[in-house]
């Protein structure tokens, strides 16, 4: 099964790409407030360096939080658009060992259909103004 592993809480975005439980890409960079423009680049540059496609997918495994969240946002809302429309099984984990257990859950055959966030906490969003 190849899968796409997609990390976003944190200023440093992660994506991997497994066969199974074996690694066979993995990138970190400082997405910081580009993530939305960078994350598709950064999962389509990894797929070309697989020689892979989006149509090869397979599973999608998430991290869910807690962390930050609009990246959260973003990150889910990527996997859960790329799930849906690929018509693949979409995990998400928390934890340290969040891709281990993801992945063990996709080859079990789990799908959550739409991967949620978990904040950690109440959401602060700000009070409009008028």
């Amino acid at each position: 099964m190849i899968i796409l592993t997609i990390r976003t809480d944190k200023p440093e975005a992660e994506i991997g790409i497994y066969k199974d439980k074996e690694k066979l890409s993995y990138e970190i960079w400082p997405a910081h407030r580009q993530l939305a423009e960078t994350i598709h680049l950064k999962i389509r540059d990894l797929l070309k360096e697989q020689k892979l496609s989006l149509e090869q997918l397979e599973g999608i495994a998430c991290f869910k939080g807690p962390g930050s969240f609009t990246g959260l946002r973003i990150g889910l809302t990527v996997g859960n658009a790329l799930a849906f429309s690929l018509k693949i099984p979409i995990v998400s984990n928390e934890g340290k060992d969040w891709q281990v257990e993801a992945i063990k859950r996709l080859l079990k055959g789990e799908n959550e259909t739409v991967a949620l966030p978990e904040y950690g906490s109440d959401v602060h969003i700000t009070t409009p103004k008028k």
